[in-house]
């Protein structure tokens, strides 16, 4: 089953072009990473994907039994989200916004599942440390369980591992990988960290000037796209 599809998709930025007639489906239980160099439209497009972005041209659609508001999304780590001053538990249950409506704050069946989230992602002891006292991987791990509550099938995350450290980088991966896997939780990840994209994701998204690739990980390694790509990154 269908996730997310887009047809003919074009985006542009004040009349410039940065994505152009990109067409890609992406099923039930993938895992798509979307790279690319700088200025191709990844962050773009990811926009468009969660539905804050319209495109010039063509049509981006959710699958059936998904709204908009059940998407999870994972933002790069900012300076200003350091700084935010709130506990994990309040950080985590805000993703719980979207689905009360107009109800106001939050009931058992919500901090159920904040503490769910909590837990399934090894973050439970942290529930009531301020959110700015934690390490760079505790704060994503934090902003994926928030993610995770707002979202029934499917999770973005736009380069999620900015700013972490090997290890903290290499743990958030596998703990994707998890989610993917065991939990049948559909990704779609921009990313700068092709080694680690390429491990993990089953589906490559190629973003270039010139063209675009969508397929397996493994037939994009094999194309004359993926050998240009990566043969630029070792040089």
């Amino acid at each position: 089953m269908s996730c997310i599809k887009c047809e003919h998709v074009t985006f542009s930025y004040e009349n410039q072009v940065v994505v152009s007639d990109l067409s890609f489906q992406v099923q039930a239980g993938d895992y798509l990473c979307i790279i690319g160099e700088n200025g191709t439209g990844k962050s773009t497009l990811m926009k468009g994907l969660l539905g804050l972005k319209k495109p010039a041209a063509g049509v981006i659609t959710l699958g059936e039994g998904i709204r908009q508001n059940e998407v999870g999304y994972v933002p790069q780590q900012t300076e200003n989200q350091k700084d935010f001053p709130a506990s994990v538990w309040e950080v985590v249950l805000s993703g719980c916004l979207n689905s009360r409506g107009i109800l106001p704050g939050f009931g058992a069946k919500e901090k159920r599942l904040a503490e769910e989230k909590l837990k399934l992602l090894g973050i439970y002891d942290l529930k009531n440390k301020s959110f700015r006292d934690l390490s760079g991987g505790q704060r994503q791990r934090a902003l994926l369980a928030r993610s995770l509550c707002a979202a029934k099938k499917l999770i973005l995350l736009d380069e999620p591992t900015t700013g972490l450290d090997p290890l903290a980088t290499e743990e958030f991966y596998h703990l994707l990988l998890e989610l993917n896997k065991k939990h049948q939780i559909t990704v779609i990840m921009v990313s700068h960290a092709i080694q680690e994209a390429l491990e993990h994701a089953d589906h490559i998204l190629y973003l270039s000037q010139e063209s675009h690739f969508f397929g397996t990980t493994e037939n994009f390694m094999d194309s004359e796209a993926g050998r240009k790509f990566l043969g630029r990154m070792e040089e």
